[in-house]
Parts: C-alpha cells; structure tokens; sequence
C-alpha cells in the first residue's frame, strides 16, 4: 500500500544547499565498491529489485497487445523453476507498469485482481513543453483511465532560469489534478547542468507536494546516475527533517544490469535506510533490467546461464 499523499510545504528557496561535485561523485563511486553481494544475498536484493520495479513500456509504436504482454510479465516476472529454486511461496510482482495515458485502460484491464497499480507518463512527457491547461488536462485523463500514479515532467526551463517560485506553482498544480493518484515528478536531471539544480529543483517539487522524486525521462542525453541520485536522496533526507514528510524517490533510464539494480538500492540503503527499500517508497524504472536479474537469478539456482532469448521481457 503506498503512503498517505504528501501534503507538501510553503516554497522555501532558503532550503537550497550547493553540492560539491567532486565529493558527491566519490561518495556515489565508493559506496558501491565497498559492497560485495554475493550468493543468497545477492538473491534477495535482485528478488528486492523485481518487487522494486516499474515495469514500463514508453515506445511510439506500443499497443494494447504489447501492453498485455508487459502486464503479464509484470504478474509473473519469473519462471516456475527460479520460484521453486528459491523456495519462494509465491510468484512475485512487480511495483507497476508504467505506460503512456492512452495505454492505462488496457494495462488496468491486464492487471485487475493483482494489485498491481498502472502508473502514466503526463504533462507531454517526455519534454513538457505543452501549455499548462493541456498538462492538467493529460493528468486527468490518464486519472479517468484508472492510473493510480502519475509521472509527470517539469519545465526544465524554470530550473535553469532559477525560477523556483514558477516551478513550484506548476508541480503543486499537477499535483493538484492527479487528485487521489500519487505524484511522481520527473526533473530530467541530465537536463539540469549541476547538482546544485538538481538539489534544488528536488526542493521545490517537494515542497510543491510530489510523493516521489525520479531522476529521468529515459529519453534525456544522460539519464539516471549514482551522483545524481545520490544529491537527490540527501535532498529527500534533508526534507524529511525539515518537515517530517516522507517523500519516495525513482532512478530511471540507462539501467540495464542486475549490477545496475544492486547499485541503487545500496544507495537507498547507505543513503536513506532500509524503510526505502520498498516499492511505497523506492521504484526503478526499467524494463530490461529485468531480464538480467531474472538470468542472474536462473544462474544462482541451475549453476549456469541460460540463453538470453530465454529470459524475454514479454
């Protein structure tokens, strides 16, 4: 179950703190190398990754069959023979599927019955750059389809304008739109130039009233990477203190490898704690992904990779 809705705060721009980007790329560099996940340890933090993901298809050429497909991957990630190898009880889940508005009514469809929630893409993802009305109007039609979650765009162009108090009226009207669905607000941080941005504009669409914070589009030149995610998760610790409000945070985009899923839930829990290692506040945004982990996982219970078209995504 995810958490009550962030009610958010007044805009503070005194909360923004500039970033050493040397230290924040030392600190993001060895905290991964000082850990060594091996064996049925490693297991459980891939087995943690799955029910960590949302399963997202974000291509031009998608259709309600593909998105069946996704769905029934997102229902049963694994094969029989890893489930019984791991003495799992029962087939896990994935988080979500994440899809783009017009596809929610087929993945809510797909997935009645599992508890899995649809998340969408909104606000004219990927760059946003859509008068206002229409962004509010996409989130509520995608809210109308049954998506419980809504990820929406931001107008990098405040962040690089330093226009906070415009970036902070525009996260709180979306957030306002999605009504009852939780918030996700994408800062396409590959976008944003520095971390001090990139600390900032995490600031502010948390005070704005976002549930999550979420690195990237997938569709930027540089999407998610450890530094970035790293500033971000300080800024969610930071906000906690400052407010006691809980916010959720999404890396997404250019993560591919099981390695990749180890990495950055080691970040969550060096940075965060174990209380965000789970799906109500920690998601990955992927989809191949998945197919590694679940190789990754056939090999911990056979002793020996399958073929790769063994483990399709869908």
């Amino acid at each position: 179950m995810m958490p009550p809705r962030t009610p958010g705060t007044p805009l503070d721009c005194d909360s923004f703190k500039p970033v050493n980007t040397p230290a924040a790329k030392r600190r993001a560099a060895s905290m991964v190398a000082r850990r060594a996940l091996k064996g049925q340890y490693q297991a459980a933090w891939l087995l943690n990754a799955i029910a960590c993901m949302d399963l997202t298809t974000l291509a031009g050429d998608d259709t309600p069959d593909r998105v069946r497909r996704l769905c029934a991957k997102a229902r049963r990630p694994l094969s029989d023979e890893i489930v019984v190898g791991l003495g799992l009880n029962a087939m896990p889940q994935t988080g979500a599927v994440c899809v783009y508005p017009t596809m929610v009514a087929p993945a809510v469809k797909a997935l009645e019955g599992s508890g899995i929630p649809v998340a969408s893409v909104a606000t004219g993802f990927p760059a946003g750059l859509m008068p206002l009305d229409l962004r509010l109007a996409e989130i509520r039609f995608a809210v109308d389809q049954g998506a419980q979650e809504i990820d929406i765009v931001i107008t990098r162009a405040h962040v690089l304008g330093g226009d906070w108090a415009a970036l902070y009226d525009e996260v709180a009207a979306m957030r306002a739109a999605c009504g009852a669905a939780h918030l996700k607000a994408i800062l396409a941080t590959g976008d944003l130039v520095t971390l001090s941005n990139v600390y900032a504009a995490s600031q502010v669409a948390m005070q704005a009233g976002a549930d999550f914070i979420k690195t990237s589009t997938g569709k930027e030149g540089v999407n998610a990477t450890l530094p970035v995610g790293l500033i971000m998760c300080r800024a969610i610790r930071d906000y906690q203190a400052a407010s006691g409000h809980i916010v959720g945070f999404k890396p997404a985009g250019g993560m591919k490898t099981a390695k990749d899923a180890l990495n950055w839930q080691v970040l969550m829990r060096e940075e965060l704690g174990r209380a965000w290692l789970r799906p109500e506040l920690f998601r990955l945004g992927a989809s191949s992904m998945l197919a590694d982990i679940e190789r990754q996982l056939s090999h911990h219970v056979t002793g020996r990779y399958a073929a790769q078209h063994r483990h399709a995504l869908a």
